[in-house]
């Protein structure tokens, strides 16, 4: 059974002199725990894959998003069905397991999979080997130059994320992914207290919802700009990401390599180009 994403906590607020006691809401931080199961030599093989902290709304699409982004899925009739933990000792700790269980014929190379890992829900997974992730699993190519966006859609969009971010409205403490299309359309928006978790989330939905790659959109996504979002963007063929904060150096390089656009601090009427230039038109041409 699945988890509240927002909880109430009573508080003392403090304004100058002024002290009023009421409840404030707290945006859920929770282990999940994705379990998969598949075929390996005529025997059904179940295995715990990831622990990772999350607020818990979308769990099945972040589960399926993870598995995309690391290359043990293809497509999402690669599925033959997932469910909440069926063997927890508590309906709380049932709801903090997801299982995913594989068509028969799914191969499934564990021994490769670099990432049996804890991820806190702030910094994902660090110390990995993307590059060579994105490299061997990929199957979409960014598509070159295209598709074309303005530099006024670019400033439209934030303040349509903002004006849909409910669990952000309700807690202040939480980050979100949106994807829009080319017009700046918001066709998906997805929170949690992980940005890496977000992302996933969206990833999986659209996975669900058979609309990989994701060719011609733009995901904006609330903090900063890391190596292990463009990653996952790569994965699900986005090209263009932009994010409210800043990019990291190896963040930069990742998608300079693989030709995505890459988009900081768009904030307050400006943002940074940091890559893939040609996708953004500032009114008068190309950058």
């Amino acid at each position: 059974m699945p988890l509240q994403p927002t909880i109430q906590h009573k508080i003392l607020k403090v304004n100058g002199s002024t002290i009023t006691s009421m409840t404030d809401s707290l945006a859920v931080e929770s282990p999940l725990e994705i379990q998969l199961v598949w075929s390996e030599n005529g025997k059904r093989v179940r295995q715990s894959i990831s622990v990772t902290m999350r607020t818990p709304i979308l769990d099945f699409e972040l589960a399926i998003g993870f598995l995309f982004a690391e290359g043990m899925i293809s497509s999402y009739e690669d599925v033959l069905q997932i469910r909440y933990g069926d063997n927890a000792q508590t309906e709380d700790l049932q709801g903090n397991v997801v299982v995913v269980e594989l068509q028969p014929a799914v191969k499934v190379a564990i021994e490769k999979l670099d990432r049996h890992f804890y991820t806190t829900s702030s910094c994902g997974v660090c110390g990995k080997a993307s590059i060579e992730l994105v490299q061997n699993h990929t199957c979409y190519y960014l598509p070159p130059n295209t598709p074309k966006i303005t530099a006024n859609l670019l400033h439209q969009i934030p303040k349509k994320l903002r004006e849909q971010q409910s669990l952000f409205e309700d807690t202040g403490g939480i980050h979100a992914a949106a994807l829009f299309d080319q017009m700046g359309n918001l066709l998906c928006l997805c929170e949690d207290v992980g940005r890496h978790n977000a992302l996933d989330k969206l990833i999986g939905k659209a996975l669900k919802e058979h609309r990989l790659p994701l060719k011609d959109c733009i995901v904006l996504v609330s903090g900063r700009a890391s190596f292990e979002l463009i990653q996952k963007a790569l994965m699900a063929g986005i090209p263009i990401l932009a994010a409210v904060g800043a990019p990291s150096s190896l963040a930069v390089e990742l998608a300079d390599t693989y030709g995505m656009t890459l988009i900081g601090f768009l904030r307050g009427g400006q943002f940074n180009v940091y890559t893939g230039r040609e996708r953004v038109d500032n009114g008068v041409g190309n950058l």
